[in-house]
């Protein structure tokens, strides 16, 4: 966040500059009777605050969040913003946005320069997909393959779940049994994969050994190793993963007999089956099903990064509507703060996660900066967009009320926003 800070208060800093307006502070968070750190040089002091809120660059004779009043009340300076002509101010406005718009199409693409992107094409779903409670209730079984979700196809399985939240779909389209059937999703299932945090299927794969935890596989006779297939439990045939699943939770806390091929032999294997119905295995469902790792050249990789900024823009439009227009969309299940952003990136190291969420989270900024809301750079955008259309300038006793108005909202949100990750965090209430 502090990376995006920084750049963001950059893009608005550097056009400032350009057309010779002085800046008087450029600040990481908030620094309200003190800061950490800080040192002037030239016209600007560079600091850091000690309350971890975001970031500013105070613009002399702009209103903002310094509400710096007594400054206003003064004749207008050359050097000075409310001097500037309306595009000169207007550019210096959209500048924070315009960077993190950029920073997200660069940090894509050399994601996928690196790491390339996962895909699970549906036509390699070989056996069809497993289903969970959640699609299970909605009328899918095991074995089914997806075609659609609202008549539109679905080409990649890792865009399944996220169509269907996204758009709010209402009927998915399964091959069964040879036939095409529409399969309506009742009322709560959007809601249920958010709060579940959940896929809305899995594939469905044979149950092919990965790894092994050896610290919590308890055999008591020969082990599981990799690529070894299951075949039976105590006698009871499992072809699938899913069934695997499903019959393992009969012995929990006892011991089973696995009847395992290995190569072209079958060997028996022993082992205690732990409280959660778990023998301490992985099996790789995505791999076993077809999934890879498609690669991207240098110079393919730009407008493939492009492409998945702006598929990302999108889907932040379209979420910020589900909180107003959706009934299963809530608010307080799916607001955050700096809290929820850290969960996300999980509990180890990981430089690919990393740099998803960097890209993610400077889409999200540049969006949510750019809402049309007094205090963040869309509400400035707002006001000069209509004083280049009328010729007439908002009156700056206006701007202020406006500007604190659009500061009360925001602390709010925000203070919402931490609440909920308390009371999830610490009363665990989900």
């Amino acid at each position: 966040m502090s990376i995006l800070v920084v750049l963001h208060e950059m893009g608005h800093f550097l056009p400032a500059k350009w057309f010779k307006c002085r800046v008087e502070k450029f600040y990481l968070f908030f620094d309200p009777w003190f800061s950490i750190v800080k040192k002037k040089i030239g016209d600007t002091v560079y600091g850091i605050g000690w309350l971890p809120l975001g970031g500013y660059v105070k613009i002399s004779g702009m209103i903002d969040e310094s509400m710096d009043k007594e400054t206003m009340k003064q004749p207008p300076q050359p050097w000075e913003f409310r001097s500037k002509p309306a595009w000169q101010r207007l550019i210096i406005m959209i500048g924070g946005v315009t960077v993190n718009v950029i920073l997200g199409f660069l940090l894509f693409s050399m994601i996928l320069f690196v790491w390339g992107e996962r895909r699970l094409p549906v036509q390699n779903l070989k056996y069809g997909i497993a289903v969970n409670p959640i699609s299970e209730k909605a009328g899918l079984k095991n074995g089914d393959n997806i075609v659609s979700v609202d008549g539109r196809p679905i080409e990649d399985y890792f865009t399944l779940t996220k169509n269907i939240i996204i758009d709010e779909g209402k009927t998915v389209q399964v091959m069964r049994d040879g036939q095409q059937v529409d399969i309506a999703l009742p009322k709560g299932t959007i809601r249920s994969l958010i709060k579940g945090k959940a896929q809305f299927v899995d594939p469905r794969v044979l149950t092919i050994v990965d790894t092994v935890y050896k610290d919590k596989a308890n055999f008591t006779q020969d082990s599981l190793v990799k690529g070894d297939r299951i075949v039976s439990i105590n006698e009871t045939p499992v072809t699938f993963f899913d069934e695997y699943l499903k019959e393992r939770l009969k012995y929990k806390n006892q011991e089973i007999a696995l009847n395992v091929l290995r190569g072209s032999d079958t060997v028996q294997i022993k082992a205690k089956v732990d409280s959660n119905g778990s023998v301490g295995f992985l099996v790789d469902a995505y791999t076993l099903a077809g999934a890879y790792d498609q690669k991207y050249g240098f110079f393919a990789c730009i407008p493939a990064g492009v492409r998945k900024g702006w598929e990302t823009m999108v889907m932040n439009v379209k979420n910020f509507k589900l909180l107003f227009t959706s009934d299963e969309v809530k608010a307080k299940e799916s607001l955050g703060s700096f809290i929820s952003i850290g969960n996300m990136f999980g509990d180890r190291w990981d430089w690919e996660r990393f740099w998803t969420m960097t890209a993610l989270l400077s889409m999200v900024l540049a969006f949510m900066n750019i809402l049309p809301i007094p205090a963040l750079d869309g509400g400035h955008v707002m006001f000069t967009l209509y004083e280049m259309i009328t010729g007439r300038k908002p009156g700056e006793k206006f701007l202020e009320y406006a500007q604190m108005v659009g500061m009360v909202l925001l602390l709010a949100l925000m203070a919402y926003a931490f609440g909920l990750d308390i009371w999830r965090n610490v009363f665990n209430k989900g």
